[in-house]
């Protein structure tokens, strides 16, 4: 033998009673075992065939088990979280809701506030309208070089016309004021049910005031 060469190391005999106690427990699986001792899947079957060895399913079947339980633990955990966020996700989109419907029904209100005091106004206006034309014929200061014009345009914006122009103006904004108001405050429930009440209304209100204009 040459210095170079190396004595062959002895073969060591597989841990036979090991290998019999992983197989019998039915834990590992039998590659897993022959590659842990170094020898072949088909050594350790055919060992087990020849001495009887009979494989211990039961401890697999828990293991298979306990892990189907943690799975199955955890899918449930998923879908409380998932559950959660979305619970969350309604909660703040019905909180921002709820938000721009309470500032809308305000906007609404002091809209109608300010249409209402608008139609006082002209109803105001309507009924002084023979005073009024004697304290513009007072005012009036034509001369031969020019017309009164401030004066001419205080009685066009007193004039017939110009109220009725007025109440036509103010109708329809109340009309689109009574249809939000109803909108925002979740009453119209099939939007086409309240038109013709509200439009015979505003028709009635339209009239009554033209009369009232007319005096």
């Amino acid at each position: 033998m040459s210095a170079a060469e190396s004595p062959q190391q002895p073969k060591t005999s597989p841990n036979w009673e090991a290998i019999e106690r992983d197989f019998r427990t039915g834990v590992r699986a039998v590659n897993a075992i022959a590659k842990e001792h170094g020898i072949t899947e088909g050594a350790i079957r055919k060992r087990a065939k020849r001495d009887g060895w009979v494989r211990d399913l039961n401890a697999k079947v828990r293991a298979k088990a306990d892990e189907l339980v943690r799975k199955s633990v955890v899918r449930a955990q998923v879908r409380e979280d998932q559950r959660l966020t979305e619970a969350r996700q309604i909660e703040v989109e019905a909180n921002l809701m709820k938000e721009t419907r309470l500032g809308q029904r305000a906007d609404v209100k002091r809209a109608r506030r300010l249409v209402a005091k608008l139609l006082a106004e002209l109803e105001l206006q309507t009924e002084q309208v023979p005073e009024l034309l004697r304290l513009g014929e007072i005012l009036r200061q034509d001369d031969d070089k020019a017309p009164d014009r401030l004066n001419d345009i205080y009685q066009a914006v007193i004039s017939f016309p110009e109220r009725t122009k007025s109440m036509k103006a103010l109708a329809e904004a109340m009309r689109i004021l009574v249809s939000l108001e109803s909108e925002v405050c979740g009453l119209n429930a099939h939007p086409d049910a309240g038109t013709e009440g509200d439009k015979d209304f505003l028709e009635r209100l339209l009239d009554a005031r033209t009369r009232a204009a007319n005096r």
